[in-house]
């Protein structure tokens, strides 16, 4: 790594640094000078909330615990959303008889979020795993299938055509063309599905669950508890944040010839 690639690091680590203690200082002068406080309490005895909260159980696990078992349904049903995704987004592309049978249902189910479908999930698949697994795969479908579908109809005509004429047939022409320049937007379709599938945990755990991180928010809100529910949120900030690392560095190593994306 060169100097000014390090250079522009340590400036982006300070930068976001200052950002985090400036909001820390706001929250607690905020807690300390204005009603605020009556409502909240202050940042740092939520942080210390936080790291007791490794050790001391909330309800029957650790936050550690918690976050597991959240991260253990969100990762299921985000890669069965990729698999499905990937496959219907690329197939729609460049099929039109494919195209024409599901896009019309895609296209209907896509603007409908995830936290309207729990009535009807709870039952088609009762109070289980099941109907946490639905809404978080609904949730990192769309997005998938969409960037998959444009980055399959965005291939350049004139690469396929040099394909066909070196004598690649449609499967090599499907798997050395389309797919290869279809990843940086499967990819950037990915890293919203994290997210949202990340953040939709936390609905998904409303549904007769005892624990996980989104358990320990809703279970917070019954008891009035905003310390615990505090604790819960930066839970799930912070490991948002780690799997959205995770997929920019998996990415960054997959697809280097295309840092940045689309």
């Amino acid at each position: 790594m060169s100097k000014s690639h390090v250079h522009l690091s340590v400036k982006k680590i300070i930068a976001g640094s200052s950002s985090i203690l400036l909001f820390l200082l706001l929250w607690q002068i905020s807690v300390s000078y204005s009603n605020l406080g009556e409502l909240m309490p202050g940042p740092f005895t939520i942080l210390k909330a936080f790291f007791l909260s490794f050790t001391q159980k909330i309800g029957k696990y650790t936050i550690v615990q918690h976050t597991l078992f959240s991260l253990s349904r969100v990762l299921i049903a985000y890669t069965v959303a990729t698999i499905l995704g990937i496959t219907l987004g690329l197939t729609m592309g460049r099929i039109r008889l494919v195209e024409a049978i599901f896009r019309p249902f895609y296209e209907v189910i896509r603007p409908i979020p995830p936290i309207a479908w729990i009535s009807l999930s709870i039952l088609w698949f009762g109070l289980g795993e099941m109907t946490k697994y639905f809404i978080i795969f609904l949730s990192a479908f769309a997005s998938i299938t969409y960037t998959a579908f444009s980055g399959s109809r965005a291939v350049d005509p004139l690469m396929i055509g040099a394909a066909r004429m070196l004598g690649a047939n449609k499967r090599q022409v499907f798997t050395t063309v389309i797919m290869p320049a279809s990843v940086p937007y499967i990819f950037a379709g990915m890293q919203v599905a994290i997210s949202s599938s990340w953040a939709t945990v936390v609905a998904a755990e409303m549904v007769r669950s005892s624990e996980g991180v989104g358990w320990i928010i809703v279970s917070g809100m019954e008891i009035n508890d905003m310390k615990q529910i505090l604790v819960g949120i930066i839970a799930i900030g912070i490991m948002g944040f780690i799997l959205e690392v995770l997929l920019r560095e998996i990415e960054r190593r997959l697809c280097a010839w295309n840092v940045g994306g689309v």
